[in-house]
């Protein structure tokens, strides 16, 4: 609760006293209450509580004590790309994707004075790089905090008119800020994709279509990849994601992250999965949950 600037306490302490009296339908949350995280929870899930949590490590050990049924995480922005450490997090969570959602970003910049005599913006780093050049535009400076609405809550307790914060439009009335500018994105597609995280996975029930996320790492030799990958091309299985990164500063192993269509039981996906594991180390699903979005 003390991580959170003082106009923020009273919304967690009251957000939160409300989850803790019916976890199971609590919904946890990176941020202070109004961040485009919290947006996402009453998007996707409008009869939820909402548990607003510090940083994501918070948020996945709320689902994990019980004190939350589940999780919304911001995993990737269709502008600033990966959300940093996520792909770390959710692995090592051991909690199972089994939803995702998208959400339309815009975001308002918010302050205690007049819009020129802003010469810094506080904000989470995505969201700042989702702004950097309609910021670079009007001279105004990046300041990298941890949360949108986290940061606006510190400009309505410094009251500095210099700073200001970039936020979801909804921070500026639950933190007593004036909107100096609105609809801020450097693309009009600027988009943010959740995946909703359980304890355990849900009953694959409906037609779908469907989306499975997985993590592997391929064998240390040549043409791995390319041999990994030729199952999912000869078996008609779409991969929508492919990303890459490091763990433990080798320079030699390298992981992935990835989405394909499709789910366990249909004979193209576990023909594609069974060429994949032949030339991995490993591989480890990570959940197999309903498309919000077609990838067509």
């Amino acid at each position: 609760m003390e991580n959170y600037a003082a106009p923020a306490r009273s919304l967690v302490a009251t957000l939160s006293a409300a989850a803790a009296a019916a976890p199971e339908r609590a919904v946890a949350f990176q941020g202070a209450p109004g961040a485009n995280s919290h947006v996402a929870v009453t998007e996707a899930f409008p009869d939820a509580l909402a548990l607003p949590c510090f940083d994501f490590d918070d948020a996945l050990e709320a689902v994990k004590d019980g004190r939350a049924g589940c999780a919304i995480i911001p995993i990737e922005n269709s502008l600033h790309g990966r959300v940093a450490d996520i792909h770390f997090l959710l692995p090592e969570s051991g909690l199972v994707i089994v939803g995702e959602h998208f959400l339309a970003i815009r975001h308002a910049l918010m302050g205690c004075g007049p819009r020129d005599g802003v010469r810094h913006a506080m904000s989470h780093p995505q969201a700042l790089g989702q702004c950097r050049h309609w910021l670079k535009a009007h001279g105004i400076a990046p300041m990298s905090y941890p949360d949108t609405a986290g940061a606006a809550a510190v400009v309505a307790e410094a009251r500095d008119p210099s700073v200001a914060a970039l936020a979801p439009p909804g921070a500026a009335a639950l933190y007593g800020l004036d909107l100096l500018a609105t609809d801020i994105a450097d693309a009009d597609h600027n988009t943010t994709r959740f995946v909703t995280l359980a304890r355990g996975a849900r009953p694959l029930t409906g037609a779908g279509p469907w989306m499975t996320s997985f993590i592997f790492e391929v064998r240390n030799v040549p043409a791995a990849l390319y041999k990994a990958m030729g199952g999912f091309a000869t078996n008609g299985v779409n991969m929508t994601k492919l990303e890459s990164y490091q763990r433990g500063g080798s320079f030699a192993a390298t992981e992935f992250f990835a989405d394909v269509e499709g789910r366990p039981g249909e004979p193209g996906f576990d023909r594609a999965m069974e060429e994949l594991g032949f030339h991995s180390k490993w591989v480890r699903l990570l959940g197999t949950y309903p498309q919000a979005r077609s990838r067509g």
